[in-house]
């Protein structure tokens, strides 16, 4: 059983707020609409933060990092050690693609273990897990509920550690080898596809590894019985801990008026079963890329949000979303810096 909080209400967003930016668009010192996209995120921003100037300064990453039992079949191009490592690398301020993205964007970057097969604590990592590793669901469920609700609150208490520094946007990360595999069944039982339509190559498996992916995530959704379920359930049957973390930091984020940047593939697995398990949460995700994982443009569809690039990416740990930001911050900085035709002196269009 999920925790309570998980189905409350996130807030509306501000009508008042996002028709003033509409207006203030409007009155820019630039043709209607000339701006395209940028003008949009600026809107909705303003909506969701409750101003007349959205912000996108304040920008922290938390990367949630989570061990598969799936890997035992083989989906990964990778060993499973290589999620420890990565996540000490992360910690360590290394120089992984999401570390020289956080220093380069003046982001705080925080990585919490939420379910890797770490047997002790690592230096620099919040550890917040019920268990190490999910179980392997060609066999048995992933996670018990004990275990599901247990993530879910470890992504909460992320969220409540991020909105200490007063946080304009987060973005959410992950780290789990498998967890490609991970989130074509989550989003396969969700949509109610077959597994080959949402099953990509994740760490670079060839295409008879990607034909395994999708018979081994086909078998167990028919194994579970997952036709239909509820998002609980499938994320119980196939479900990660670092993703399940992650649909509970998107949910509690949004119900505290914080939007999210969302990533790739596997955090867009997560939101869609946020906003399958609290509706109200969806207005939050501000998209940010289109990832190279086939299934990826299915989900974005399923959340009716559009990316504002496609650039072939599919290297999870947030590192899409902290790509697309700069562009986020020019959105806000264009709405609230740019003259309007009566503060430039500029003629006008005809009324």
């Amino acid at each position: 059983m999920l925790p309570e909080w998980v189905s409350q209400n996130c807030p509306d967003v501000s009508a008042v707020h996002r028709e003033a930016a509409l207006a203030r668009q409007r009155q820019l010192t630039k043709p209607t609409g000339a701006l395209g996209r940028l003008e949009h995120i600026a809107v909705e921003l303003a909506g969701l933060q409750q101003t007349e100037k959205p912000r996108a300064a304040r920008v922290p990453i938390i990367i949630f990092a989570g061990d598969h039992g799936i890997v035992a079949q083989g989906v990964s191009a990778y060993p499973q050690e290589v999620t420890i490592a990565m996540m000490a690398n992360f910690a360590a301020g290394g120089a992984a693609a999401i570390s020289v993205l956080a220093r380069e964007l003046g982001l705080g970057l925080e990585v919490v273990d939420a379910g890797t097969l770490a047997g002790a604590p690592l230096a620099g990592v919040v550890t917040d897990k019920p268990r190490c590793g999910s179980r392997d669901f060609s066999v048995e469920a992933a996670l018990n509920p004990s275990e599901l609700a247990f993530a879910f609150e470890c992504g909460r208490r992320a969220v409540l550690r991020a909105e200490a520094g007063h946080p304009d946007l987060l973005i959410f990360g992950e780290m789990g080898i498998g967890n490609t595999t991970t989130s074509a069944a989550i989003a396969s039982a969700l949509l109610g596809v077959s597994a080959d339509e949402i099953a990509g190559s994740g760490t670079g498996v060839d295409t008879a590894g990607r034909a395994r992916k999708a018979q081994l995530v086909d078998a167990a959704l028919a194994l579970h019985r997952l036709a239909g379920a509820s998002a609980e359930k499938i994320m119980c049957a196939v479900g990660g801990l670092e993703i399940a973390a992650i649909c509970g930091a998107i949910i509690a984020a949004a119900q505290r008026r914080i939007p999210v940047l969302i990533d790739g593939f596997i955090v867009s697995a997560g939101a869609l079963a946020a906003v399958r398990l609290n509706p109200s949460c969806q207005p939050y995700l501000l998209p940010s890329h289109q990832s190279a994982e086939q299934g990826h443009r299915l989900i974005l569809r399923a959340l009716n949000v559009h990316p504002l690039v496609s650039l072939d990416l599919r290297l999870g740990e947030g590192s899409g979303a902290a790509i697309v930001l700069p562009l986020v911050r020019l959105a806000c900085a264009l709405h609230n810096g740019m003259a309007t035709f009566a503060q430039a002196n500029v003629p006008d269009r005809p009324a």
